[in-house]
């Protein structure tokens, strides 16, 4: 996928705009799970999301070895878009990002702020990226596909981060989404030799890498509802998929509730901030948390960028 010396040049790049982010044991959530847990907190990130590196990595790349690009453009449900606006404002590059309809507006809100065009289009996110395709043949941008190699190389800095700094972790849960986390997670690891597990997590309602999972092959839905909208994802993407089937020990699956129980929990046990995404991998370890007692787990939490609205009426639940 690559090589330690590509991902430590690419780590410096993100460190040009933001330090590293922090890894913390939390006692409450040690309680709670009958684990050693350590939280990776890439909610801590100038976006409030780990996306952020892999923005950093491709725009400052591109600037280098492709300086004639007219713009980029993608489509996202928040963080993906906001890592691409921030590093576009960063290196002077025009961004234009597509949401589908009913998008998170303070996602919205953030992208616009940070100097992207903002356009909503379509039903979901599936239909969102047919329209930037569509944006960039009209204008001759580059089209920023989610999982490209230097996206996966930019946010694996955070694994590197994380697995450095917390010896002997047996088990990591990530979210999926499109794939890139998890997959630059899977890199890391191999890289380092290490024997840690890697889960994956996703919603029920939006479990097309759990299904591709257990079937072996790509299996797409016709839907992806979930209020984890950063893991709501229809059609797998291949080659994060082959990564995911070939490095990953298992995926687990959580209902909209479960999500919400965890989001509530961080905000009590850390007083941090999850949306639904980034607070997936403390649903799975509780869910499982008889299988995992007494281990040292490592969480990734991914965000914090969930809506007030949202973030009230799910944490403020019975």
């Amino acid at each position: 996928m690559f090589s330690l010396a590509e991902l430590e040049a690419a780590a410096r790049s993100v460190y040009a705009a933001m330090p590293p982010t922090p890894q913390y044991a939390w006692p409450l959530l040690a309680a709670r799970t009958g684990c050693d847990v350590w939280v990776k907190h890439e909610n801590q990130t100038p976006i409030g999301a780990f996306k952020v590196r892999g923005g950093l990595v491709y725009v400052e790349r591109m600037k280098r070895e492709r300086p004639g690009v007219a713009g980029i453009v993608s489509a996202t449900r928040g963080n993906h878009g906001q890592s691409l606006a921030y590093a576009g404002r960063r290196f002077g590059v025009p961004v234009a990002i597509v949401v589908p309809r009913g998008n998170s507006v303070e996602k919205n809100a953030s992208m616009r702020a940070l100097g992207a065009e903002l356009v909503e289009f379509g039903r979901d996110f599936d239909e969102a990226r047919g329209e930037a395709a569509r944006i960039a043949a009209a204008r001759g941008y580059e089209m920023v596909a989610p999982f490209h190699p230097d996206l996966v190389l930019g946010v694996a800095s955070y694994a590197l981060e994380l697995l450095r700094a917390v010896p002997e972790i047996d088990t990591v849960y990530a979210p999926i989404g499109l794939g890139s986390g998890i997959c630059g997670l899977i890199g890391v690891r191999d890289l380092l030799g290490l024997k840690t597990k890697i889960v994956g997590v996703q919603a029920e309602g939006a479990d097309s890498y759990a299904r591709s999972f257990a079937a072996g092959r790509v299996v797409a839905t016709e839907r992806a509802e979930t209020v984890a909208d950063g893991m709501a994802t229809r059609v797998p993407d291949p080659a994060a998929f082959e990564i995911i089937r070939n490095g990953a020990d298992r995926i687990v699956t959580l209902s909209d509730a479960e999500i919400a129980a965890a989001m509530r929990a961080y905000f009590q046990d850390t007083h941090n901030v999850a949306e639904g995404a980034g607070a997936a991998p403390l649903a799975a370890l509780v869910k499982e948390r008889g299988r995992m007692a007494g281990k040292r787990v490592g969480l990734v939490l991914s965000g914090g960028n969930v809506d007030l609205e949202v973030f009230c009426r799910l944490v403020g639940g019975a």
